[in-house]
């Protein structure tokens, strides 16, 4: 099965990058083998609609999971659209957290856990949603 992670670099021993969309580079991972190709993220300067181009390459590789930092609500309905399984919230290594998904300590991300990195909510307060900065 092929995973692939958002990385700051082209290695196994990258650090994990918090942006999907805007990532410099995806490490697609076969979990038996750990065999690894890096693949430069070629919407990571575009103006706008990064994580769904970025979400179409990684489907075009045959990709089963994505793990990262954080998806934005488009990029995470097209990785869904694609049957790729998004998990969210990953920091270390690409190394680290690949072994941490074959464990099985990495969960997959509902579509209520997207948007925490920019403060958006569902709360009942008065504010309007988006975090103040």
């Amino acid at each position: 099965m092929k995973v692939c992670v958002s990385a700051t670099a082209d290695s196994l021993d990258a650090p994990v990058d918090p942006r999907f969309g805007r990532s410099p580079y995806f490490i697609i991972v076969d979990l038996e083998t750990m065999q690894f190709e890096a693949i430069p993220n070629p919407a990571s300067s575009v103006m706008g609609g990064a994580g769904i181009q970025a979400a179409r390459v990684i489907a075009s590789k045959g990709v089963k999971a994505v793990i990262t930092g954080n998806v934005g609500p488009n990029a995470f309905q097209a990785l869904s659209a694609a049957g790729i399984k998004i998990i969210t919230g990953a920091y270390g290594t690409v190394r680290e957290v690949i072994e941490k998904y074959k464990r099985g300590e990495l969960k997959e991300a509902s579509s209520q856990t997207t948007g925490s990195y920019f403060g958006v909510g569902r709360g009942r307060g008065r504010g309007g949603g988006w975090a103040q900065w």
